[in-house]
């Protein structure tokens, strides 16, 4: 099995090298991967070394909490944070809370061991799914403790297959793992793992803590005013669009602020030759925002702040590959909307459990539900409790993570 997994590494760097001239993903990939291997030859560490490996924004979402905890209360510790995907690695190769941003070099014995060589980590905490078979081999080799964070596992994994004995020596690397939910550790021991704690997620902990820190938008206020009926709608894509828009035009007491997940001028225009309703533009505001009925936020790093000006949260993606982030506005304590692909996101499963969060399948499901929300101050304010009270609740797997792992 470890034959045909280094093949499928070796195809898999082949095809990135081949596709790299007329892909910028791909291109971004090789040659991050290429300066990152020649950054390990000079690369200075003094004092002991904690690795933190994140296969993409997500991930390290997930993996920052750990990582400002261990800077506030571990401070002779580097950081070394490496990523997979270019999308992670290219927004926060300047993390100033990390000593070192690297990309993770391809799975290969040779690299993972140059790799490790280099870094020499004390510990080494790998994000939600990641699992490389080479890195965990030679970390295992040298007694290194590595640690599962946010982990969360799913019975059609081919660990828990009759022939996935391969697939189970791999998690004989980690230490411990610290999973989200009870069904991850039952899968786990049944298998016979059970270093398992069910800590949870630390994205609560990172979400509650971007609430904390939330920025003030004098353009937002100003177009908010005293309205009591505003939708914020995040990482929106055409289709979601559509309905919030077709809701929009018959509801006139309801304001919009939409931030969608692509902001280049042809997405923003698509927005803007669907509306018949005033709006503005984020970065145009000169003309009347009072009397503007959208506020489109064609810029980005706003969004996390930006839902605690609004009563309901829609969260865009779900009418496509999967919804994007609903923590950060349940945080803030409001009911969260979102399209029906959502189901691989276990927050998204249980803020619906608990009546803080809804899917919709179509306009008219969406009109009925903010018709409600909007109309019956009661059941908003039942809806928004629920959703904050889960976040509150999920919080602190950080704490219990390094407690542990630094006692």
């Amino acid at each position: 099995m470890t034959f045909l997994y280094n093949i499928g590494i070796a195809l898999y760097s082949c095809l990135i090298n081949i596709v790299a001239p007329f892909n910028a993903k791909a291109r971004l990939l090789k040659e991050g991967r290429r300066e990152s291997l020649q950054r390990l030859k000079t690369l200075k560490l003094d004092g002991p070394v904690v690795w933190v490996h994140a296969a993409s924004l997500g991930e390290f979402e997930q993996g920052r909490p750990i990582i400002e905890k261990i800077k506030a209360d571990h401070p002779q510790y580097k950081v070394v944070l490496t990523f997979f995907s270019p999308s992670g690695y290219e927004v926060r190769k300047n993390f100033d809370l990390a000593d070192h941003v690297l990309y993770m070099p391809a799975d290969t014995k040779k690299n993972a061991r140059k790799f490790v060589e280099a870094i020499r980590p004390e510990k080494v905490f790998f994000i939600k799914y990641e699992f490389w078979h080479h890195f965990l081999s030679e970390l295992s080799k040298l007694s290194i403790p590595v640690y599962g964070v946010s982990m969360i596992f799913r019975k059609e994994q081919g660990f828990f297959k009759g022939y996935g004995a391969w697939f189970r020596n791999v998690l004989k690397a980690f230490t411990k793992f610290y999973v989200q939910d009870e069904v991850s550790g039952e899968l786990l021991s049944g298998i016979g793992f059970n270093n398992y704690v069910v800590s949870g997620d630390t994205r609560f902990d990172r979400v509650r803590n971007i609430a904390l820190e939330s920025k003030n938008f004098d353009v937002v206020e100003n177009f908010v005013g005293d309205s009591q009926q505003v939708i914020v709608a995040g990482s929106t894509w055409a289709a979601d669009e559509d309905i919030l828009i077709d809701y929009l035009q018959t509801n006139e007491q309801v304001k919009l602020i939409i931030a969608p997940h692509e902001i280049h001028k042809e997405h923003i225009q698509q927005i803007e030759a669907k509306l018949k309703v005033p709006y503005q533009k984020y970065t145009c505001t000169e003309n009347d925002l009072v009397h503007a009925r959208v506020l489109i936020v064609d810029t980005i790093g706003m969004l996390s702040s930006i839902y605690k000006y609004g009563q309901v949260a829609y969260i865009g993606g779900g009418f496509g590959v999967g919804i994007h982030n609903t923590l950060e506005a349940a945080t803030y304590g409001m009911p969260v909307l979102f399209g029906p692909n959502f189901r691989k996101f276990k927050e998204a499963r249980d803020l619906i459990d608990l009546r803080g969060g809804f899917s919709i399948k179509s306009a008219g499901e969406f009109n009925e539900l903010a018709n409600q929300l909007f109309s019956d101050a009661t059941y908003l304010k039942s809806t928004s409790d629920k959703s904050k009270a889960y976040v509150d609740k999920m919080c602190g797997a950080t704490k219990q993570i390094m407690t542990e792992v630094f006692a």
